[in-house]
Parts: C-alpha cells; structure tokens; sequence
C-alpha cells in the first residue's frame, strides 16, 4: 500500500488479499488486484494528492 493511505485502507486492503487467496481468486495476483481496488477508492474519495 501507498505511504499515505490510512489505517481503514490498509484494512482493506488485508482483508480483499486474504478473501482473494481464499477463494482461489487472481491466482499470484491478489496483492496486485487488492491495491488496486483500495487506490480506485482512494481516488474516488478524493484521498489521494492531485497532480
């Protein structure tokens, strides 16, 4: 995760990595696809710095 996300971030982004390995999901991928889905929703929320 990026420096700059917050501690419900990175829960997220824990939690969508460990649902992924679980259910067989982006096969050595998961860490990839869950950072992200997490800066998708950082972005969107306007967490992130413009440029």
């Amino acid at each position: 995760m990026p420096s700059g996300s917050n501690p419900k971030r990175e829960r997220e982004y824990l939690a969508l990595k460990t649902e992924f390995k679980k259910d067989h999901r982006y096969p050595g991928r998961e860490e990839e696809v869950a950072a992200r889905i997490v800066n998708k929703q950082r972005k969107r929320a306007g967490e992130t710095k413009a440029s």
